[in-house]
């Protein structure tokens, strides 16, 4: 005998009381956590997550993933895609220098330097 796949939940209407989809109440624990820890909590957990995964895989695994990563990235988008993406953060970067010279400039009372 086949074993069926779950018919996905109809949305309930406004209003309604019920069973809460797994989607809702993920979403209604993620809420609960940054509410009762804030939002930087993820950031900890995060990086615990990442040296813990570092220690018992290794650097070389984040370099493999990365690697299949950017292939995919390469295949969809193809190459020319890399440089767009580079010229646009080093404008970006050009950008933000340029306006940290200037507050600087601004602070000391002085007009920026060209």
């Amino acid at each position: 005998m086949a074993d069926k796949k779950p018919t996905p939940k109809a949305p309930k209407p406004a209003g309604v009381e019920g069973e809460m989809s797994v989607r809702e109440a993920g979403k209604k624990g993620g809420d609960t956590v940054r509410d009762r820890y804030g939002s930087s909590f993820y950031e900890e957990i995060g990086r615990k997550g990442g040296q813990a995964t570092r220690e018992r895989h290794g650097a070389e695994f984040y370099e493999s993933i990365g690697q299949k990563g950017g292939k995919v990235v390469k295949e969809k988008y193809g190459a020319d895609f890399y440089e767009q993406i580079g010229h646009k953060g080093g404008q970006k970067v050009k950008k933000l220098i340029a306006e940290a010279k200037k507050s600087a400039a601004a602070k000391e009372g002085g007009e920026p330097q060209s």
